[in-house]
């Protein structure tokens, strides 16, 4: 039995299932299914939603305070058995990874690690319906899906890197600077949709007709925790804080333009080899899809489709960016600095 090829075969499975998963979360967000299972791990008290009327009865009985919306339910489960078999994928892949272990090629601390954020992310997934579509929940269950798919990224970028034997060079800060600031906006992404304040500034460039809206209310629109027992479907919070709310995200976008753009054109100016000079045009062309597809949600009214592609393509902007710092990494991809 090869483990490497095993090994790498989970990982690869891994990634394409995080990526199914992440958009398949965002589907089910935006299409407001979120608690279409009032239940964890079982729907209305099953791991298959039951079809007949008597036995659907019988479930119903069980959770009388939220009707059973097939459709919805549906929708949940899906992305759990999806999520449950990405979570298979990456417990084998750590075990492969173990049980290589005396390989000098086979890391095995970072698919440690991968296993325990999958199993976070697991708990992330159960507290988002025990504990009512909490935001701050909600938003850290999508940084453990984007985590998820850039580890195992980041593993397979190094399961070619070794397969090249080729060498590390010392980190490129100024990629890693602009990953930290891609986080912080899909981060406040997040923040957005968990609040319901997608549709708060319902113009563009302007929001509600002011370069800077007065009734934003910033300090009510960033609470973190708002206390347990709150049903947070469909938000809670007044006007005032969807608009800051709303208003972050879209200042946090221009931000986030400007330094990925200018991280991409730095390492650009640098670039040595071929495959970093396609490395930031991937990150280039990602992140002005990105900016026209969220002008497009504002302009269109959040049309699902379009609303799910942001959130999917938020995902692929994060694999073009660990993508170049991992090219960067490389002593043959970046010329030296002036001077050194």
């Amino acid at each position: 039995m090869n483990l490497a090829a095993w090994y790498r075969r989970c990982l690869q499975a891994g990634a394409v299932l995080a990526l199914v998963v992440i958009v398949l979360g965002a589907y089910v967000r935006l299409s407001d299914a979120g608690l279409g299972c009032p239940d964890w791990p079982g729907c209305y008290g099953h791991l298959v939603l039951p079809g007949d009327t008597e036995t659907r009865a019988a479930a119903q009985s069980s959770f009388p305070h939220r009707e059973l919306e097939a459709g919805k339910a549906w929708r949940e489960m899906i992305h759990r058995y999806a999520a449950t078999t990405l979570g298979l994928s990456i417990v084998l892949a750590a075990l492969f990874a173990w049980l290589n272990r005396r390989s000098p090629r086979q890391p095995v601390v970072l698919p440690l690690a991968l296993l325990g954020v999958v199993i976070f992310q697991g708990l992330l997934g159960m507290w988002t319906v025990t504990l009512l579509l909490k935001p701050l929940i909600v938003m850290g269950h999508l940084l453990g899906g984007l985590t998820t798919l850039g580890l195992l990224t980041w593993l397979l970028l190094e399961e070619r890197r070794r397969n090249a034997d080729r060498q590390p060079r010392a980190v490129a800060w100024p990629v890693v600077a602009g990953l930290l600031v891609l986080i912080g906006q899909i981060a406040l992404g997040g923040w957005t949709s968990s609040n319901y304040a997608a549709l708060a500034c319902p113009d563009v460039p302007t929001c509600q007709g002011q370069w800077w809206p007065e009734e934003a209310n910033f300090a009510e629109g960033f609470v973190l925790w708002r206390g347990l027992g709150v049903n947070y479907e469909f938000g809670v919070l007044d006007a005032p804080s969807r608009v800051a709310i709303h208003f972050t995200h879209r200042l946090g976008a221009m931000l986030t333009l400007i330094v990925l753009v200018g991280v991409a054109l730095w390492a650009r100016r640098r670039a040595q080899a071929a495959s970093l000079r396609a490395a930031t045009s991937l990150v280039v062309a990602a992140v002005l899809l990105q900016v026209t597809i969220g002008i497009g949600i504002v302009w269109f009214g959040l049309p699902l489709p379009l609303a799910t592609a942001h959130n999917g393509m938020a995902a692929l902007l994060l694999l073009s960016m660990i993508n170049l710092l991992h090219t960067t990494s490389f002593r043959t991809a970046l010329r030296p600095a002036p001077g050194r």
